[in-house]
């Protein structure tokens, strides 16, 4: 397996790519020429808006239906309604002198329905191209890999990976709950994707000291013996210097890595393992096989199997991958450099969900 990408990477390419095509195409078709934070990505879709019906619904029960951790709100609620897709007020029918805030009713804005509008074809469409780009044969049988895992996972997920919290860790979500048959999800390339890997990520911290989207991402590029310039990581990881700001910031904190001023460069930064962070790095290594190597006991060795294969079709398929990744002209992602890499694990954050951080 030392020659093979990791299967959480694999899964990790495939959702990032799908993501960044159907956000650009939900930006072209209702945000060309908006402000930037009036955008958000698939995840605002996938686990808030999608669960807004026309007549409205309670803070609480948005918050079960997105299997958010039970009592607590949305963690998308407060930038939804700050960036006009959503508005709460009380409810008309509760005569309650003062009820409580998870009693109140969140609505779709109009900006908020026209998005619902786009959003709901989406997936299915960005799937399509898909089927053109890398053949039907190919998605239906990641399509078919992808749900016999999902099947058997026996707790209810998100429909899409959560925002990352604390220690760049999946927050804010009920994982007690036992998995319930829901066909719409069912239908989404997207969904099942982001659930087979939450249920590795999950796994994978259980056991680890730092957050798989930590190791996959900043600390597997810290290798080098004298420092990595920290301005190099998000063109060396594919994810947000934003991200990788919380990454380092989080690293050093913790006396993983050592961040210092570069000898051969002026106002330039270097980041260097501590013998802590090498401890680390080799060990995230070791882990990612040891979990991947129980999944065949835990889902089946040939389903397992075909589900490497699957993926490893599609990403090996490297510039066809790439290929729907070009924004469209007005897009805001045209106005970036252009990237090089994927990331290693998706790095939802509060900034709108963007998969790579932005």
């Amino acid at each position: 397996m030392d020659d093979l990408d990791p299967l959480a990477t694999l899964l990790s390419q495939v959702l990032v790519a799908f993501t960044i095509e159907l956000d650009n195409e939900f930006e072209h078709q209702i945000a060309a020429g908006a402000p930037a934070h009036f955008l958000v990505s698939l995840v605002m879709w996938s686990n808030f808006m999608r669960f807004v019906p026309d007549g409205g619904v309670s803070i609480r029960e948005l918050s079960a239906r997105a299997c958010v951790t039970k009592g607590a709100p949305h963690p998308s609620l407060p930038g939804m309604e700050r960036w006009g897709y959503v508005r709460v007020e009380r409810d008309r029918a509760d005569a309650r002198p003062k009820p409580p805030r998870a009693d109140w009713i969140v609505h779709a804005t109009g900006h908020g329905r026209t998005a619902q509008e786009v959003w709901r074809p989406l997936p299915a469409v960005i799937e399509e191209r898909w089927r053109t780009r890398f053949g039907t044969g190919a998605i239906g049988q990641l399509r078919d890999a992808l749900g016999a895992v999902a099947e058997q996972i026996d707790v209810e997920l998100p429909t899409y990976l959560p925002v990352l919290g604390h220690g760049l860790v999946p927050a804010h979500f009920d994982d007690s709950r036992p998995a319930v048959a829901r066909g719409d999800v069912a239908a989404d390339l997207s969904a099942l994707a982001s659930q087979v890997l939450l249920a590795f990520a999950l796994e994978f911290d259980h056991e680890s000291e730092l957050s798989l989207a930590i190791c996959a991402n900043a600390l597997r590029v810290l290798d080098a013996e004298d420092g990595v310039r920290v301005r190099d990581l998000p063109r060396s990881t594919g994810v947000s210097k934003e991200a990788i700001s919380v990454m380092v910031g989080f690293l050093d904190r913790r006396g993983h890595v050592v961040v210092e001023p570069d000898p051969a460069l002026a106002r330039t930064k270097l980041v260097r393992l501590t013998p802590k962070g090498r401890a680390a790095h080799a060990s995230s290594r070791e882990l990612l096989r040891a979990v991947e190597a129980r999944w065949p006991a835990r889902f089946g060795a040939g389903t397992v199997g075909r589900l490497r294969d699957s993926l490893a079709a599609v990403v090996g398929a490297g510039s066809s991958l790439f290929e729907g990744l070009a924004p469209y002209p007005e897009g805001w992602r045209a106005s970036v450099p252009e990237r090089e890499v994927l990331p290693h694990y998706p790095t939802v954050l509060h900034r709108g969900g963007w998969p790579d951080g932005s």
